[in-house]
């Protein structure tokens, strides 16, 4: 579900990649022992499963990205035109709330 929604708009990408890579690393000491060390996501999930925390470039990284989402969202919005508000105050609002919890996080300790 998570390839097809890199294709398919409107459709999640990211909660399906990390449902599965969770799921699949509970089922497999393999993926588990991969990810945990592998060079870019080990140290998040590390700092997730020690301390419930995210890192600054994280929370700047998806903050930014959802800007950009947003913004494209907007722009394709006004391009098409035919579209209720509640179809680009609903997906921000969700980025919004999604925005302030990962803020709200705390800091690995470094």
């Amino acid at each position: 579900m998570g390839i097809l929604g890199v294709f398919v708009p409107g459709l999640p990408t990211t909660v399906f990649i990390l449902i599965a890579a969770y799921a699949a690393s509970r089922g497999s000491d393999r993926l588990h022992r991969y990810l945990v060390t592998h060079p870019r996501f080990g140290p998040m999930i590390h700092d997730w499963h020690l301390h419930r925390a995210v890192s600054r470039r994280a929370k700047w990284a998806a903050t930014w990205t959802m800007l950009f989402s947003a913004v494209v969202l907007l722009a394709l919005m006004q391009w098409a035109g035919s579209h209720r508000g509640w179809m680009v105050a609903l997906p921000i609002a969700c980025m919004a709330v999604v925005g302030t919890w990962l803020w709200r996080r705390p800091e690995p300790p470094r």
